[in-house]
């Protein structure tokens, strides 16, 4: 199996997490202040530039106020 950052999996992941977001009425600004990061960290993640990790995963998905497990469902 390829590992890469543009895995039609992986973009579909970023769509995910920018809708979810999206959907709770928050900007990446918002996200971001949540994370303690800045914007721009944000920003890479749902554009697929940067790759995220599980944990990191979850902590995002608890910031947009989602449980982890039903975004993954919708992979």
């Amino acid at each position: 199996m390829p590992r890469s950052l543009h895995s039609d999996r992986y973009k579909r992941l970023c769509e995910i997490l920018a809708k979810a977001r999206k959907s709770k009425g928050l900007t990446q600004a918002d996200v971001a202040d949540r994370l303690g990061k800045p914007q721009s960290y944000v920003s890479k993640y749902e554009s697929g530039e940067r790759r995220l990790d599980v944990v990191e995963f979850i902590d995002i998905a608890e910031a947009i106020g989602i449980r982890p497990n039903s975004l993954i469902g919708k992979l």
